[in-house]
């Protein structure tokens, strides 16, 4: 059974950073594509980003290019998004999800708050 548990959100001013966590069971980060989305209050859910397996890369939205980074622990099978010079739009809950033998599996979430 697939598990995804996001950790790691909180209320933040804007310029300060969070480093987000998606421990996940049932699956091996290191050999599936870990994707991060969000979904802002009253916004549909938007892709963040992507890294992919094999060591492949990472992809990104065009609004967090050079603020987030994705990476992952292979010993601990947790997935992270770093997210640096947090903007009051990028207030959302933000989830990670995993594509696998032709199901998408969602973690429950964690809200990301970015005000003064």
């Amino acid at each position: 059974q697939v598990q995804l548990v996001e950790s790691g959100g909180g209320l933040v001013q804007p310029g300060d950073s969070l480093r987000l966590s998606c421990a996940a069971s049932g699956i091996m980060v290191g050999t599936s594509h870990m994707n991060w989305f969000r979904q802002a209050p009253g916004k549909e859910r938007e892709f963040v980003g992507r890294i992919l397996n094999g060591g492949a890369g990472t992809e990104y939205a065009d609004s967090v290019k050079g603020r987030f980074t994705i990476s992952r622990d292979y010993a601990k099978n947790t997935a992270y998004l770093q997210m640096n010079s947090l903007k009051p739009e990028d207030t959302a809950i933000y989830y990670c999800s995993v594509f696998f033998r032709g199901n998408m599996y969602w973690g429950q979430g964690t809200q990301v708050t970015v005000s003064s």
